[in-house]
């Protein structure tokens, strides 16, 4: 089954992060959700990192795609 992906692109900035945690909160143990966004989500790491235990920050990647598009792996221990 394919990892769920979520473009935030076009998405308003306020409404990112309550979207994120939705789909995040979905996901099974060992699965992973993958963003595209227009910055790179160090704040959303970091947030992250603090809110949600389930997190695994040791799994997260970020790669820089072009000067307005990075995508990140956000997964779930």
């Amino acid at each position: 089954m394919a990892e769920p992906q979520l473009d935030l692109r076009e998405i308003p900035p306020p409404k990112r992060h309550p979207k994120i945690f939705d789909a995040f909160e979905e996901l099974d143990s060992g699965e992973a959700l993958t963003i595209i966004n227009d910055h790179e989500p160090t704040p959303l790491y970091h947030q992250m990192a603090a809110e949600r235990q389930s997190f695994d920050a040791e799994g997260y990647t970020v790669d820089c795609i072009g000067p307005n598009e990075f995508i990140a792996t956000l997964p779930k221990k």
